[in-house]
């Protein structure tokens, strides 16, 4: 099962565009990525910039309008994801547990949808599409 484990970093929402975690910081999440990785379980993660670095389309009336960063009223956002492949929602969490996290920080765990999750009209509408990037 593929689960997604999203970063909701305390205080991010308010961060400033060019805020860098510090190295020390960096060199224990590498670890808990090795860690990851070395288990086969790993398979993509990124970190995203703060929100104020970039924007959001609502599409309020059917057209679509664009607000730059930082976003008003926004209390967690993300700041990276691992996407692993886990036998069962336990085993995600304990993964979770084991990221070195500050204490402000948050980790979700999402369940991604497999095609196979869907009712066959629905994987009859999404067949045949590759759109993806190999």
């Amino acid at each position: 099962m593929r689960f997604m484990m999203l970063m909701i970093p305390g205080g991010y929402a308010t961060a400033a565009p060019d805020v860098m975690p510090s190295a020390k910081a960096v060199e224990e999440m590498m670890k808990y990525n090795e860690a990851l990785k070395r288990a086969g379980v790993l398979l993509a993660l990124d970190g995203l910039h703060p929100p104020s670095a970039g924007a959001r389309v609502s599409f309020k009336g059917g057209k679509p309008a664009v607000t730059d960063g930082p976003f008003a009223e926004v209390k967690e956002v993300l700041g990276g994801y691992w996407m692993i492949d886990v036998r069962s929602r336990e085993e995600a969490v304990e993964w979770a547990r084991r990221c070195p996290a500050g204490e402000n920080d948050v980790i979700e765990i999402r369940r991604v949808q497999e095609m196979s999750d869907f009712p066959e009209d629905v994987q009859k509408a999404a067949e045949g599409f590759s759109g993806l990037k190999a």
